[in-house]
């Protein structure tokens, strides 16, 4: 679809695992180019008297915010828990939402993320990445729970992910199993759905058309955002395979080496 008139660019979203790091290897140059940011924040201050927000928006659910931004300030990231918009904290807020006591295929990692949400006699069943929980028994006490009427919650339906050892399986198979088993199918919070951008826009004070998304994974980044209004930078880092960029309608407004490469053309090109 036509994209509307572009604005001034007014927020960058970044995309963590794959992007900005692998498991626990930051991508080269990365943490460089993140500092650039205040160069960015002080040269738009100077261009135009206001300065470009960052979220780092990602649909990890291996472990919990805390966890996360502990691993990338090990890293050399210097980020602001504040500036982390996640999937689990979308899909908490979909459950205070729903008032339902969720059945939580999660990792264990990702349960502090959680804390004070009922979960005894589940009637609901929220799906992230946990393969310690991807049994045949704990999925067929999923698939009985939504056969009795509980909802099913993806927190993303990523197909795969990239570690150190090579892509792995994402959620999104299991949660298609379930959604095929139970005639069903789950309401998705992470990206790429249009709700998770605007979400992680909240309190910006700017609209899609005035956002960028960096990220490497071309559907649930690159499309996602483009469908809610944003442009989309690709970067072949992280899960990246080769003509990703063609599995998209319309195509990444950009495709990058990585992640630097994504930021010196906003430095140059989009202020």
């Amino acid at each position: 679809r036509r994209m509307a008139a572009r604005r001034a660019l007014k927020a960058v979203l970044v995309d963590l695992s794959g992007t900005l790091h692998v498991e626990d290897s930051a991508v080269p140059g990365a943490q460089e180019a993140l500092k650039r940011r205040y160069y960015l924040f002080l040269f738009c201050i100077r261009l135009r008297g206001a300065p470009v927000t960052i979220r780092f928006v990602t649909n990890t659910t291996k472990e919990c915010k805390r966890d996360l931004l502990e691993r990338l300030t090990k890293l050399g990231f210097d980020i602001a828990e504040n500036e982390i918009f996640t999937s689990l904290t979308a899909a908490r807020n979909l459950l205070e939402q729903k008032q339902v006591r969720p059945l939580l295929l999660v990792d264990d990692k990702a349960l502090p993320d959680f804390t004070g949400i009922a979960t005894d006699d589940p009637n609901a069943v929220v799906v992230g990445l946990a393969p310690e929980h991807f049994n045949y028994e704990m999925m067929n006490r999923a698939f009985r729970l939504i056969l009795d009427g509980a909802p099913l919650i993806a927190i993303h339906k990523a197909r795969y992910f990239k570690k150190k050892s090579g892509l792995a399986l994402g959620p999104g198979p299991f949660v298609t199993g379930l959604e095929y088993a139970a005639d069903t199918k789950a309401t998705v919070v992470g990206k790429p759905e249009g709700t998770f951008f605007l979400e992680a826009l909240r309190g910006t004070g700017c609209v899609p058309e005035e956002a960028v998304m960096i990220g490497d994974d071309c559907r649930d980044d690159v499309g996602g955002a483009q469908d809610a209004g944003m442009r989309g930078i690709l970067v072949r880092t992280g899960k990246y395979r080769a003509a990703d960029e063609d599995k998209i309608n319309p195509p990444p407004y950009l495709t990058c080496e990585n992640f630097p490469e994504a930021v010196e053309h906003i430095l140059k090109h989009l202020l």
